[in-house]
């Protein structure tokens, strides 16, 4: 079975679907369709984009160029995570908070299956190096993303209780535990859902993509099946990491509460 080849025509046929939901949205005064077709216009430009610079990395294969492109990524990653804050810290904090928790998970998980379930591919080879990456590093960061929001929007709507706690001597980490829980919990809700849906409820993308493409049922699966736990895993440890060391980020060493050192956002 050959690849489906498919052309712009398709594509715009495809975009059908988003045209009419935004005809509810105008039909109704939802007030969304603007930022839908926003939203729509920069995911093909990029797509585009993206597919055009792919070409010429897969084509030249240098690890060099692999690496840029691989440290592009992640500082658009941290962007991202500080960008999509309701309540932002300053200085150093803003891309740290978000950018060293999803380069850990990312960079730990992405070795790990580049040493174990994929050893046979190079490790800097673009083919392999960067999909693996990006598909790893985007999931991290809407996990972090989503449990960084929900901590800073709890703590600033918590202050005086977590103040209290403090002053009868609970640490940081006690008064702003059950804060860190529910974060935590809230971060890795797309990534629970995504296994808990995974094959009953719904045909993952990357499964989907490769029934299509011709490979074999059994064998798309399994790629799926390594790629969740890859991403579950990657996930996790993003949102632990992020939910920890906002704890520090958001008090001082003597355990008191710095709401100062955040920036609420439009």
């Amino acid at each position: 079975m050959t690849p489906i080849d498919l052309s712009f025509v398709d594509v715009l046929l495809a975009a059908l679907s988003l045209m009419i939901a935004s005809g509810f949205s105008i039909l109704l005064a939802l007030n969304v369709h603007r930022r839908l077709a926003i939203s729509a216009v920069r995911m093909v430009a990029q797509l585009l984009l993206v597919g055009l610079m792919l070409r010429y990395v897969f084509a030249i294969s240098s690890p060099a160029i692999t690496l840029l492109v691989l440290a592009a990524m992640l500082a658009a990653a941290t962007y991202e995570v500080y960008s999509r804050q309701q309540f932002r810290f300053g200085g150093w904090r803003r891309f740290g908070l978000g950018g060293l928790p999803i380069t850990i998970a990312t960079l730990f998980v992405s070795g790990l299956a580049l040493t174990t379930a994929l050893r046979e591919a190079a490790w800097l080879d673009p083919r392999h190096a960067i999909p693996l990456l990006g598909i790893i590093l985007g999931n991290v960061m809407n996990g972090t993303s989503l449990a960084l929001n929900a901590m800073l929007t709890s703590v600033q709507r918590e202050k005086r209780a977590i103040e209290a706690r403090l002053s009868l001597g609970s640490d940081r980490f006690q008064a702003l535990g059950e804060i860190r829980i529910s974060a935590t919990r809230n971060g890795l809700i797309p990534v629970i859902n995504q296994m808990a849906g995974a094959g009953i409820i719904v045909l993952p993308g990357i499964m989907t993509g490769q029934i299509l493409a011709g490979m074999d049922p059994l064998d798309a699966a399994k790629y799926q099946i390594l790629l969740m736990l890859l991403l579950a895993g990657a996930g996790t440890i993003g949102v632990i990491a992020a939910t920890q060391l906002c704890v520090f980020a958001i008090t001082d060493e003597r355990h008191r509460l710095r709401l100062d050192r955040l920036t609420a956002m439009d």
